[in-house]
């Protein structure tokens, strides 16, 4: 790296600051602004995606102009930030299969409840018809749109996932690396900020375990202990592919999903699914997230860790 590059201290800095300010300014409009509450839970939750939206809007700013990068054209910078237009479908489809071998007991026990409940509902409606065919489609209809008017549905599987993958994972791991971090630090670095940047759900958490400190404590370690594993792997994910898409789609299935269901009590056939997707996901990690399937050269280019003008 020649001698614009940015220096480790820097980078860990900035990348400190910026975690910090993604979790501050949600607090900003009451604290700061003095600003009265939002009327409806509605409304608090879209102020908070204004505010996750302008935090990554200075994170993108603010890593531009610490980046020595070769060019600041916009193509050039989106492409550091891994935001391209090629190879879209290797960068979701992949990745995404490779999750969902993580979840493969949770998804065979969702299917096994759904065959279930499809057996229930077609002798109570006396068997397969128009008219059940009918009544399930209105069903899977009217549950869509309550989905697209939730406010939930668009923080845990829209706005969590975008602002979180372009805060910590497209700005950080570009300053990191050009801080001069070797990649496997990087992708078990860049997972602390993650981690810390979801303390700040200490106090909801406490209340809800009826201010039993211990209790709130052991939520939160497992919330941070699975912030940890799953920063790693999006991390992995965006250096290996250097395609935004990688870590967005994992991001937004595992929030889907929830923690993985590995046994449950009575169905070993979860057991064995879980066995064999983690064997599968151990297996295919590599060969699904090699550079020459998301790019078209990897010895050569801007999109794929040339980061750096010293690169």
């Amino acid at each position: 790296m020649d001698d614009g590059g940015v220096s480790k201290a820097v980078a860990v800095v900035a990348c400190a600051a910026t975690a910090l300010f993604y979790v501050a300014i949600l607090y900003a409009p009451t604290l700061i602004l003095r600003l009265p509450p939002p009327p409806s839970f509605k409304n608090f939750m879209i102020r908070r995606f204004l505010c996750a939206a302008i935090s990554s809007v200075v994170s993108i700013a603010v890593s531009a102009l610490l980046l020595p990068m070769k060019s600041r054209e916009v193509s050039s910078l989106l492409s550091v930030y891994g935001i391209r237009t090629d190879h879209i479908w290797q960068a979701m489809v992949f990745p995404l299969s490779l999750t969902a071998l993580m979840y493969a007991g949770s998804l065979v026990l969702k299917v096994l409840m759904l065959v279930s409940s499809l057996r229930e509902d077609m002798n109570y409606g006396g068997g397969f018809s128009f008219e059940y065919i009918k009544n399930v489609s209105q069903e899977a209809v009217a549950c869509t749109r309550s989905m697209a008017s939730n406010v939930l549905v668009w923080r845990n599987y829209i706005v969590a996932p975008i602002t979180e993958e372009l805060v910590f994972r497209a700005c950080m791991i570009p300053l990191l690396l050009c801080g001069g971090f070797q990649k496997s630090t990087v992708i078990f670095l860049c997972p602390i900020f993650f981690s810390l940047a979801h303390l700040n759900h200490l106090m909801e958490v406490y209340s809800r375990q009826n201010y039993n400190l211990i209790k709130a404590f052991k939520v939160i370690g497992l919330q941070l202990g699975y912030t940890v594993v799953f920063g790693s792997y999006a991390s992995f994910l965006f250096i290996q592919t250097g395609h935004f898409l990688a870590p967005l789609v994992a991001h937004t299935f595992c929030n889907f999903m929830g923690l993985p269901v590995l046994v449950s009590r009575g169905k070993g056939l979860i057991a064995v699914a879980s066995v064999a997707g983690i064997v599968g996901f151990l297996c295919l990690l590599f060969p699904m997230t090699h550079p020459d399937l998301y790019n078209d050269r990897t010895d050569n280019c801007r999109c794929w860790q040339g980061y750096c003008s010293g690169n």
